[in-house]
C-alpha cells in the first residue's frame, strides 16, 4: 500500500465534504480508518488543518451589504489596526498587503447605515490616514478553496 500523496487526497476529499467519515474517507481512498485518522491528526497539529466550519451564506442571513475597505495606516500602527480588525465582529478577511493601501478588509454588514456606522467607528483612530470602501454590488464568487495538485 502506497501513501504517496495521501495528505493531499485527504485534503481534497475533506474540502469535498468536511463531514466524511474516517470510514467512508479510508473506503474512497483505500487505507484504513486508522491511517486515515492519524494523517488527520498530523495536518491538524501542522495547522494545515485549522478546523471545521459550515460555510454560511450571510446575505440569507440578513447581510445584505459587503464592503471591501482600503485602508493606509502609520507603519508602526499596522500590528495595532490589524488586531483590531481581526476582532471587529463585522470583518470576515483581513489582509496585510503592498501597493497604494496597507489593508484590505472585507466586513458583512446588514444595511448600507450599518455598514457606514462600522466604518466611522473604526477610522476614529489617529492612526488611519486614509480610506477607501467599494461596496460588491454583486458576489460572483465567495469562500471558494481549491483542490491541491498531487
Amino acid at each position: 500500500m502506497t501513501y504517496e500523496n495521501l495528505d493531499r487526497k485527504l485534503v481534497n476529499a475533506l474540502l469535498a465534504d468536511g463531514r466524511a467519515s474516517l470510514r467512508s474517507l479510508g473506503e474512497d481512498l483505500n487505507v484504513s480508518v486508522t491511517t486515515v485518522s492519524n494523517h488527520i491528526s498530523n495536518l491538524e497539529d501542522d495547522g494545515i488543518i485549522r478546523g471545521y466550519a459550515p460555510i454560511v451564506d450571510y446575505g440569507e442571513l440578513g447581510y445584505d451589504v459587503t464592503a471591501i475597505i482600503q485602508l493606509k495606516v502609520e507603519g508602526s500602527s499596522l500590528p495595532d489596526i490589524t488586531d483590531q480588525l481581526q476582532d471587529h465582529k463585522h470583518m470576515v478577511s483581513v489582509y496585510e498587503v503592498t501597493g497604494d493601501h496597507d489593508i484590505i478588509a472585507i466586513g458583512k454588514f446588514t444595511d448600507t447605515d450599518h455598514m457606514n456606522d462600522q466604518i466611522k467607528d473604526l477610522l476614529i483612530n489617529p492612526d488611519i490616514n486614509e480610506s477607501n470602501t467599494s461596496v460588491v454590488l454583486n458576489t460572483v464568487t465567495e469562500n471558494e478553496q481549491f483542490d491541491l495538485d498531487y
